[in-house]
């Protein structure tokens, strides 16, 4: 619509804009592809009981074991897509979350919360490489590195208000269900 206001319209805009489409979904589906059979492996072979059994079954605080899992989605979000973690990461870990008495609409809350500070975090940072695409001339890497602690620290702040006041992320699931 922008690219007809401005009369850029033309059929090699039309088709380059089309090619990379077809090239960002053909990438997401080899990493949904791969992650639908990694979990099919994981499923099938039955280690996702055992984990979960090994996991709910240890003489710790089930706090401890979620900020393991929060640490855990950190580091995996500094290498991974957002979507390869969530479908590889959700099915071991939202049933050990549940095994461990937790709602699992608050940790999956939590879980989407953490990978959106491990969008923002070096080394890889996917949203800060998606910024450099989109940036000015001027605008380096590092000046756009640089800008991201406060965001990062905010976004810390929020996963842990809503990791120690469940009913922050609870409130409008339980008026609506």
């Amino acid at each position: 619509m922008i690219l007809v206001l401005y009369g850029r319209l033309s059929l090699e805009t039309l088709k380059g804009s089309c090619l990379q489409t077809l090239k960002i979904a053909g990438m997401s589906t080899w990493i949904l592809i791969a992650a639908i059979l990694f979990g099919v492996l994981y499923t099938t072979t039955g280690a996702q009981s055992a984990i979960s059994e090994f996991i709910t079954s240890l003489q710790v605080n089930p706090w401890v074991v979620i900020l393991v899992m929060q640490l855990i989605l950190l580091a995996f979000g500094m290498f991974m897509d957002d979507y390869a973690i969530v479908t590889i990461c959700a099915p071991i870990l939202l049933p050990i979350a549940v095994g461990l008495g937790f709602d699992p609409i608050w940790f999956s809350i939590v879980f989407i919360l953490n990978i959106q500070v491990a969008y923002l975090t070096p080394p890889l940072g996917w949203a800060l490489l998606m910024m450099k695409g989109i940036a000015p001339t001027g605008v380096t890497t590092r000046d756009i590195w640089a800008s991201v602690p406060p965001f990062v620290a905010i976004q810390l702040f929020v996963l842990i208000l809503v990791m120690l006041f469940p009913d922050l992320a609870l409130w409008l699931p339980n008026n609506v269900f």
